[in-house]
């Protein structure tokens, strides 16, 4: 039996243990179906067309984890930011972990999607946002119909969430391969900013596949920073799949870097349904031996006087493959837009290889946009230049490498984020970068 055979008949045992009559029970319905008829995708499909699934899928995953271990704070702080006070979701084998979390009902809702889906009280806000914002594709539509665990998060209009939200997903290696499929709707209401953290980490080398999707809504006026982690073990692999829809005047960005794994593919897709909406897209991706990290990006521009800008920074060493594909589309109405797509890459090995493909579709006449991608090697005139200044040849090498990607990590507004970012940074570039923040 294959995977896709296996989660099919799965999904039968699934159903038989959730609430018949919750609303997302016909959803999930609909989505298996989905599944079923299109599978995995492969690289016949344009979008997929650089990235193979089929090693991964080779594996023989549990669908459904064993029971959590137990796991003490101290066990995994090292994969918290714990120099910030902040909210906390975590999960352990895609289990809700209550004594490590830390959620509030206090005047916004940071809790578990199952409770979510189950509780009358979330009725309203599951039944308009849940599944609206996430595409009918084959693996978002395996997630919806196993969709359970995760983090729920709804903004009420006009709060300032005062501490960030830690979103973590621990795998323990409980068995030799384990399927995880979490599932995060977060809503910002009228007038409210958050700024939320992800982060998905295996604590073994067995092999572990996350299929997740978020789902983002940024109502009118609303402040969203998201910032990713992606710097797992070499047997992890990650298919991230987040879908956002904006309103009037809102401005969503989202930071993604990307330093380790087997297999990553972020699928990251804005839409903007009102005027002055901003969405911000940036990335770092670092990696080296096989890893490969595919990042697939689409902004859609729908209404008038909005913008849009992507900035990813690509550092491939050893035999470790990028792809980079990134769409920006501008309806007939969207006048006034003012798009920008920038993706730069360095070469360190001669065994690295990109693909990078920037796209743009533009059906107004007055806009702004650009696009464009580089690829090379470290300047030789600046290496030149710090050696003969007495600086190493690896220590000049990153900090070549390092001044690459500083314009994304400047970008960063929590200050201790920015800090990890950077030791994470000084070791994958094997150096000690002590630069004060």
């Amino acid at each position: 039996m294959d995977l896709k055979e296996k989660l099919v008949s799965s999904f039968l045992v699934f159903e038989d243990q959730a609430e018949a009559d919750s609303y997302v029970h016909d959803v999930r319905n609909d989505a298996i179906k989905i599944f079923e008829e299109k599978g995995f995708p492969s690289k016949k499909e344009e979008a997929w067309k650089y990235t193979s699934l089929n090693k991964i899928l080779k594996e023989d995953y549990s669908v459904f984890p064993k029971q959590e271990n137990a796991l003490e704070y101290r066990d995994v702080k090292k994969y918290f930011i714990h120099d910030i006070d902040a909210y906390k979701i975590v999960f352990i084998d895609g289990k809700y972990s209550s004594h490590l979390s830390e959620t509030t009902h206090d005047g916004i809702d940071v809790c578990l999607m199952s409770a979510a889906l189950s509780k009358p009280k979330y009725r309203l806000v599951i039944e308009n946002y849940f599944n609206k914002a996430a595409t009918k594709d084959s693996l978002s539509s395996l997630n919806t119909a196993f969709s359970k665990e995760g983090a729920y998060i709804h903004i009420p209009k006009n709060k300032l969430v005062e501490k960030p939200i830690q979103i973590i997903h621990l795998s323990t290696g409980n068995e030799s391969a384990t399927l995880l499929q979490p599932r995060n709707l977060i809503v910002v209401d009228e007038n409210s900013h958050v700024q939320i953290i992800e982060r998905h980490q295996s604590l073994t080398d067995n092999a572990v596949l996350t299929n997740s999707v978020t789902e983002i809504f940024a109502n009118k006026r609303a402040i969203v920073d998201y910032y990713k982690i992606q710097n797992d073990n070499a047997n992890a692999s990650l298919i991230d799949n987040t879908f956002i829809k904006q309103k009037r005047e809102s401005v969503a960005s989202v930071h993604t870097f990307a330093f380790g794994g087997k297999l990553i593919r972020n699928n990251l897709n804005f839409y903007q349904e009102g005027e002055r909406i901003n969405s911000i897209l940036k990335g770092v991706t670092i990696i080296g031996n096989k890893q490969h990290v595919d990042h697939n990006t689409l902004v859609h521009h729908i209404e008038p006087n909005c913008e849009s800008h992507q900035d990813y920074k690509g550092i491939y060493n050893e035999n470790s493959t990028g792809v980079f594909n990134g769409k920006i589309i501008v309806e007939k109405e969207a006048q006034k837009t003012n798009a920008f797509q920038s993706n730069n890459n360095i070469l360190v090995s001669d065994k690295a290889t990109i693909n990078t493909k920037p796209q743009l579709e533009i059906f107004a006449d007055d806009v702004k946009c650009s696009h464009g991608c580089t690829i090379g090697q470290l300047d030789e005139n600046a290496m030149f230049y710090m050696r003969s200044r007495g600086i190493p040849e690896k220590e000049a090498k990153a900090l070549l490498m390092y001044a690459f990607s500083n314009n994304v990590l400047s970008s960063v507004k929590i200050r201790e984020m920015k800090q990890r970012i950077t030791k994470i940074i000084a070791n994958k570039l094997g150096v000690n970068i002590g630069f004060d923040l």
